[in-house]
């Protein structure tokens, strides 16, 4: 679509253009195959001489379409959809890296981001070191070594709700030649484009406020299409030479800017298949129809509920981007002007058994694993979550014992505070 549009209108109008006859709404093609007429045109597909859809492992149709939305939105050149944010994430990382690599990864990001990338990935021969997101850019340099490949942080991290640095965290990542790979999961490309301010790759979990209504697990990866592969070969060989399992094509000279999630695409979603499935894709389609208005009513709801729970005596601390005491609240302005999330981390002052025993009180909150979407829904995340990590290891991730974290959804604002009133009560 052209540039000129505004977001709103490329969250409806992107990604599937009907021709003449077709359906007006995205059709969902629930087809593992696609027929063709010559064997000679099926084996240039296979060859990526060719571009088209011959089976929906690699790529699908519906899927298509709404990847190219969620790029449209990000700025990008070329995306793809995986079956959750943890394959986005997995696939995102390991497209670049190998044994023997080296990952420098925020400390604050979702526990399992950082199960997966700090033991999951170990077991494959990637190191990973750890990082503060407020620490500055001297101590940033100091966790890089030769065989670093790229840098991991989510723009507003789960359920610490720090507001990264991007610019920072960009320029650091620069410096050593490697890209910045962002989760913008909770700002969404409504409220945050990365690309703006550096970052090179984006991922979102977008079974979150992309889908909006807890119907469908996904996971989407977008290309901003800005970092130069090519002038790093002995960096990234995966993507700068020859790779023998497709006859031999260097990705970055066949591809260009699409180079990344060709390879990603047409060899890791090959040989591992984490594919989103068609009907989610178009479930996924129909709440990024409406998520610039549902992010707005999220935003303005939490920012009430925050400033509800900061007034109450029974609350010991509360933490969100949008109150003015909050110690990201500039980075937030400049970052994400249109607003944040709309998820809040608070504290009660009878710690966490005074959580424990509030939650269960809650009648419109439900507690669920979830978060992000229409419903109010609140979780633990020391006891659910993160529980996999030690004391010393929450602290890191800014997720203290007694944090409760509390997902603002859609319902009207007074029956929210209400709820949350005679819980405390």
């Amino acid at each position: 679509m052209s540039k000129q549009y505004e977001k709103e209108t490329i969250c409806i109008q992107a990604g599937w253009k009907p021709k003449n006859g077709e359906p007006r709404v995205l059709p969902i093609y629930q087809s593992t195959t696609f027929k063709y007429d010559s064997s000679e045109q099926m084996g240039r597909l296979f060859d990526l001489e060719e571009s088209g859809f011959f089976y929906s492992r690699l790529q699908n149709p519906t899927n298509e379409y709404v990847a190219s939305k969620i790029c449209e939105l990000e700025g990008g050149v070329a995306a793809m959809l995986t079956s959750s944010g943890q394959a986005a994430t997995y696939y995102a990382v390991f497209n670049i890296c190998e044994a023997g690599d080296h990952v420098v990864l925020s400390s604050t990001v979702y526990g399992g981001t950082f199960n997966l990338l700090t033991c999951t990935m170990k077991k494959m021969g990637i190191t990973c070191t750890v990082v503060d997101p407020d620490a500055d850019e001297e101590t940033l340099h100091e966790a890089f070594t030769d065989n670093t490949k790229c840098v991991f942080a989510e723009a507003i991290a789960n359920p610490a709700l720090v507001v990264l640095d991007i610019g920072k965290f960009a320029r650091v990542a620069h410096a050593h030649h490697v890209p910045l790979i962002i989760d913008n999961t909770f700002a969404t490309p409504i409220n945050c484009n990365p690309f703006t301010w550096g970052a090179d790759i984006v991922t979102h979990s977008t079974s979150k406020y992309m889908d909006g209504h807890a119907m469908a697990v996904g996971g989407c990866i977008v290309d901003s299409g800005n970092f130069d592969w090519s002038e790093y070969p002995e960096k990234f060989p995966g993507l700068c030479t020859p790779d023998e399992s497709y006859h031999g094509i260097t990705y970055t000279e066949k591809f260009g800017k699409a180079a990344y999630i060709t390879k990603a695409t047409s060899q890791l979603m090959r040989d591992l298949g984490s594919i989103q499935s068609p009907q989610n894709a178009f479930l996924l389609n129909i709440g990024l129809e409406t998520l610039p208005l549902r992010m707005e009513r999220h935003c303005f709801n939490a920012q009430k509920t925050a400033e509800f729970l900061e007034a109450h005596e029974k609350v010991a601390w509360v933490n969100y981007p949008g109150l003015p005491g909050n110690r990201y609240y500039e980075l937030a302005k400049q970052y994400m002007p249109k607003g944040t999330c709309g998820v809040i981390s608070f504290g009660l002052k009878g710690g966490r058994q005074a959580a424990a025993e509030m939650m269960d009180k809650l009648k419109l909150a439900a507690i669920v694993t979830h978060v992000a979407d229409a419903r109010t829904c609140v979780l633990h995340p020391a006891s659910h979550t993160h529980r996999q990590m030690n004391d010393e290891q929450l602290e890191k991730a800014g997720v203290a014992p007694d944090l409760i974290r509390l997902s603002v959804g859609l319902e009207h604002i007074n029956d929210i505070i209400a709820d949350l009133e005679q819980a405390l009560a």
